[in-house]
């Protein structure tokens, strides 16, 4: 049996992040997300994977490469044109022989979910099978309409109050080669996508069994900024503690940290763990980091620099006397003495965030701000909760950004003063 993993997307909800990068290469917990599912497949015994890849593909084909060094076989078919799942999977027909699982680039899920697939399938007769999971809302997903385990009908996004249940299709599957049949058959959807639910629809018309299998096991989806330090705390929570870098005399540390090679704590630093830190990395002195902050490979940390709950990624650079909150800062940014990213608003109301150009109230209290790869800020800079900051940008000395600020973009506050000499 074959995996296929889908990561021909952007992810056009995780920009600024996903302009220099595909949404399935952003790391959380030392490792991109898609290596999270490669490692799932890999542990549940599927070596052969199918990557479909198709955005920013080099990333993903120089990190993974022939997959040799993470114990699979890995062969790449590149998604042209994005036209939707089944346009995705139909992409890899050529490389099917027989049954094959599918998992969404963007999804993280538990090894033994994906062995209780392969049970079931190799158990009880079934064409398709769709892992099912739980939620409290789901009027944003695909719900599912089942009598006992089979699937009667897939709704998506249905209005609020309006879903037949609770059930959500999970996006991991696992066919049989029927199903291209079935997308040979598929139309176009309303958003001009070929959609693997109107295929499995298909096969329900047919009398073909398409199965459910609700999961009690690990499952999660990334889709928006704040997603990302929701699972990078769930595996740094994970981590075993492993120090392989220097801690100064004088260094207090309260819970488990993870401290790559080449990497130094300095003196009077004071981190609560777990804390993760990369390699090459320099920190303090007196600096404080606290719980579930991620530090990518070569960040540098400054004097009195307090960080908490944040992804800083490689090459960054937070300088002293700054403060980091609940935010995701990408690559090679620049966070000048003295800036101060908030993460709770003044009313302490939910922090809302524009997703593709559109409010979105994320059902938090504590956000910061997402900076892209290149950003730097002027010294004594301020970032109100949930500003985005689009790449190569800069932001002046002194300046309070309240509002997003697209890509190569230079923000400058216009200052007036004038000097007054003592004898006048």
């Amino acid at each position: 049996m074959k995996g296929v993993l889908l990561t021909a997307g952007e992810g056009t909800r995780m920009r600024p992040l996903t302009l220099t990068r595909p949404k399935t290469m952003l790391q959380v917990g030392g490792k991109p997300i898609l290596q999270y599912n490669l490692e799932a497949l890999r542990d549940a015994g599927i070596k052969d994977i199918i990557m479909v890849v198709g955005y920013k593909k080099e990333a993903i084909e120089d990190y993974f490469e022939d997959g040799s060094s993470f114990g699979v076989n890995i062969d790449y078919i590149t998604q042209e044109k994005r036209l939707g799942t089944a346009h995705a999977i139909n992409s890899a027909r050529d490389m099917i022989d027989d049954e094959f699982i599918v998992l969404n680039g963007d999804i993280i899920v538990d090894p033994e979910l994906i062995v209780d697939l392969i049970v079931k399938y190799e158990s009880e007769e079934t064409s398709s099978i769709l892992m099912l999971t739980e939620v409290e809302d789901p009027s944003s997903f695909g719900v599912v309409e089942i009598e006992n385990d089979i699937i009667k009908n897939i709704i998506e996004k249905p209005a609020p109050g309006e879903a037949p249940s609770n059930l959500i299709n999970a996006g991991i599957y696992l066919f049989d080669k029927t199903i291209f049949d079935a997308i040979d058959r598929t139309e176009k959807s309303e958003r001009g996508e070929y959609e693997i639910t109107d295929s499995l629809k298909i096969q329900m018309n047919e009398n073909k069994i398409v199965r459910g299998l609700k999961s009690n096991n690990k499952w999660i989806d990334v889709g928006r900024p704040w997603e990302l330090l929701n699972v990078n705390e769930h595996f740094i929570s994970e981590m075993e503690e492993d120090i392989q870098g220097e801690i100064e005399e004088g260094v207090t540390i309260h819970g488990k940290i993870i401290l790559g090679k080449n990497s130094i704590i300095r003196s009077g630093t004071y981190i609560l763990g777990p804390v993760f830190i990369g390699e090459g990395c320099d920190i303090g002195p007196n600096s404080y980091l606290r719980k579930y902050t991620y530090l990518g490979n070569n960040v540098n940390v400054g004097n009195a620099v307090e960080i908490k709950n944040s992804i800083i990624m490689d090459g960054t650079n937070v300088n002293h006397l700054s403060y980091v909150g609940d935010s995701v800062i990408g690559a090679n940014c620049n966070v000048a003495a003295g800036t101060n990213i908030a993460n709770l608003r003044f009313d302490n109301k939910n922090v809302k965030m524009k997703i593709k150009g559109e409010k979105f109230d994320c059902g938090i209290r504590k956000l910061g701000a997402v900076f892209g790869d290149n950003v730097k800020t002027g010294i004594n800079s301020s970032f109100n909760p949930g500003v985005k900051v689009g790449i190569n940008s800069a932001v002046g000395s002194g300046t309070i950004i309240y509002e997003d600020i697209p890509s190569n973009t230079l923000v400058l506050v216009k200052q007036e003063y004038k000097i007054i000499k003592y004898d006048e």
